[in-house]
């Protein structure tokens, strides 16, 4: 039977998929969060701020689950298959960036020139071999 997703593939794609909310997640929450400048007064200020701690918290365990699915991708892939397909939440955490207002990033031709290479180098490492 042929899979359209060879084995190993689909924990990289979903620890990629997490790690990349991961650092959405993140950085929406750290950024709605009061400086950190003094421990005394920035650990109560968390109850205040619950929607960012909790953003906050749900990136780091969407990260430990992320590595979760990565141990799962390494025992099928070999790890130069699997550490190029890292590269993708480039690429993904870009266009979200771009795309919801709450991060206000901007387009630019010359980042989207990256994302084309690095979807290239992707596709060259990870690619079907055309033999040889």
């Amino acid at each position: 039977m042929t899979t359209l997703i060879p084995k190993g593939f689909a924990p990289a794609l979903l620890s990629v998929l997490l790690a990349s909310s991961a650092q959405l997640l993140m950085k929406g929450g750290i950024a709605a969060l009061p400086p950190m400048a003094d421990p005394l007064t920035f650990v109560p200020a968390l109850w205040h701020v619950w929607p960012a701690t909790l953003a906050v918290a749900t990136g780091l365990f969407f990260y430990v689950a992320s590595m979760l699915s990565w141990y799962f991708a390494l025992k099928s892939l070999p790890l130069s298959i699997a550490y190029p397909l890292i590269s993708l939440s480039y690429v993904i955490v870009w266009l979200a960036a771009i795309a919801l207002p709450a991060f206000r990033d901007t387009f630019s031709l010359g980042k989207a020139g990256a994302m084309v290479m690095i979807l290239a180098g992707i596709y060259l490492v990870c690619g079907k071999p055309r033999g040889g």
